[in-house]
């Protein structure tokens, strides 16, 4: 058995028509523009975060270097 990421490699258009499908009946035309819109917003804020904590970790090593250093 082969995993695909996300489960998204094994399925067809078939498939991905439904799961579209069933998104549109579930929430309506006009609320998937705002989900989307919030998981835009989501993921700019997730970066964000991501890149915050990747310069702190580099201002950590940056700060052990010149310790070691003085040492």
């Amino acid at each position: 058995m082969r995993l695909y990421p996300l489960f998204l490699g094994s399925l067809g258009f078939g498939e991905m028509f439904l799961i579209f499908l069933a998104i549109m009946l579930l929430f309506g035309g006009k609320k998937i523009p705002e989900l989307m819109h919030g998981l835009g917003k989501g993921l700019k804020s997730f970066r964000a975060g991501m890149k915050d904590v990747e310069d702190e970790l580099k201002e950590v090593k940056k700060d052990i270097k010149e310790l070691e250093k003085d040492e």
